[in-house]
């Protein structure tokens, strides 16, 4: 199993405290052969609907020493991941989770902005000191 990110009981006890339940840690993502192994299932009751909301998420700490190979390696990652979901937990929905810090210093830039747009992630920003979710982005 691949090493767990800085931040990843931050973010696990952030969905936590917005009244997710971890199902998953990791989240095992099994896929024609391959095996791959995403930070976390959550889920969370709605109120206003029948059932359950069902997520993954993987964190990501951006603090490596250049933050376009980390976001090369990053999207690559969700891309992959995204794929795999659609074909194996459809119901899921998959989010990268950011610190707050790291959303208002690179992901502001227009390119990057683009590049997450038209990859159609979805973000989750955290604040990694108070563990809590900031927003969520779709």
């Amino acid at each position: 199993m691949p090493a767990k990110d800085r931040f990843h009981d931050n973010v696990k006890q952030a969905l936590i405290n917005d009244g997710w339940t971890i199902t998953d840690d990791p989240f095992v993502i099994e896929y024609k052969g391959l095996r791959l192994f995403a930070d976390f299932g959550a889920e969370k009751a709605l109120a206003a609907e029948k059932g359950d909301r069902q997520i993954v998420v993987e964190v990501k700490v951006f603090g490596g020493g250049s933050f376009i190979t980390e976001l090369e390696k990053s999207l690559g990652q969700y891309s992959i991941y995204r794929t795999s979901l659609k074909r194996t937990a459809p119901e899921r929905e998959l989010f990268l989770a950011i610190p707050l810090a790291v959303y208002q210093d690179f992901f502001q830039r227009d390119a990057v902005k683009d590049f997450i747009a038209d990859q159609q992630v979805r973000l989750l920003i955290f604040e990694p000191t108070t563990e809590e979710v900031v927003e969520w982005k779709s």
